[in-house]
């Protein structure tokens, strides 16, 4: 059997403390813990700051809160301040609004492989049981779950990844809330972009550049399984901007930025 890495787990939030809340429970209900976890909090409010004091006091792994003033959206920023802080090899990153599958660490620790990046799905958690599963503090969810669409992506099913994917360009069905790399090629391109302006492209413009670096992508498919928590549309009035310089990325095949990680190592 094959050593696992040793990993730091990152998820970004921003003023939604009760979503954090279930992203943690279900961090202190896997099958292998990660061996740091880092918020990368984009200004939240006091509130949060004391969700993440009231957790560190008996987290089962370091709970590192890393934050910065509020100042609109500045996730590629605050990302690269997090993970310029990971001490481990491997992260795995999610968004502020994913509940975790009880494998979901183990998962993208047994299929990590040098020279690849990996990315899962999600399972979409409807806005009719919000109130519901955050009053209950729900984390888990079946087949068969009241609220939820994709449902057949709740499945585990190991098996299915002897055929997994191999992507040598960017795939349409990459999502960052549900993606896994090696710190080592993180810095080799330098980290989020964070010339792009608002919400939106900062991953997949990322791993573009993992690409023309010659990293490639491996699909999780019911493996590393996640659960999106419904949320209002985000302000999306900075995207054409954002597209053109994922789109130069692409054509010119960039492979380091100027404003990225390197100024936080």
């Amino acid at each position: 059997m094959k050593s696992l890495p040793k990993c730091t787990l990152v998820t970004p939030t921003y003023n939604w403390p009760e979503a954090l809340e279930l992203i943690l429970i279900s961090v202190k209900k896997q099958t292998i813990l990660p061996n740091e976890m880092i918020i990368a909090d984009d200004g939240s409010k006091a509130e949060t700051t004391e969700l993440i004091k009231k957790y560190q006091k008996d987290f089962p792994i370091p709970l590192i809160h890393i934050w910065h003033e509020d100042n609109d959206n500045q996730k590629p920023k605050i990302m690269n301040k997090a993970i310029a802080k990971a001490s481990y090899e491997y992260i795995i990153e999610i968004d502020g609004d994913i509940i975790l599958h009880p494998n979901f660490i183990e998962d993208h620790l047994t299929y990590a492989e040098k020279g690849f990046y990996l990315f899962g799905s999600r399972v979409n958690i409807q806005k009719s049981i919000l109130k519901d599963i955050f009053e209950k503090k729900t984390t888990y969810f079946h087949l068969f779950s009241k609220g939820i669409k994709r449902r057949t992506r709740t499945l585990r099913i190991p098996l299915f990844m002897k055929f997994a994917k191999i992507y040598d360009k960017r795939s349409s069905k990459l999502r960052g809330c549900n993606m896994s790399f090696w710190k080592s090629d993180f810095i080799k391109i330098n980290g989020f972009n964070e010339s792009l302006v608002g919400w939106g492209i900062d991953d997949s413009e990322m791993i573009q550049r993992l690409h023309n670096i010659g990293i490639n992508g491996k699909r999780l498919k019911n493996v590393g399984i996640a659960y999106h928590i419904h949320h209002k549309t985000q302000d999306k009035s900075n995207l054409e901007i954002n597209f053109q310089i994922e789109k130069e990325t692409t054509e010119k095949k960039i492979t380091f930025i100027e404003k990225g990680i390197n100024q936080y190592l």
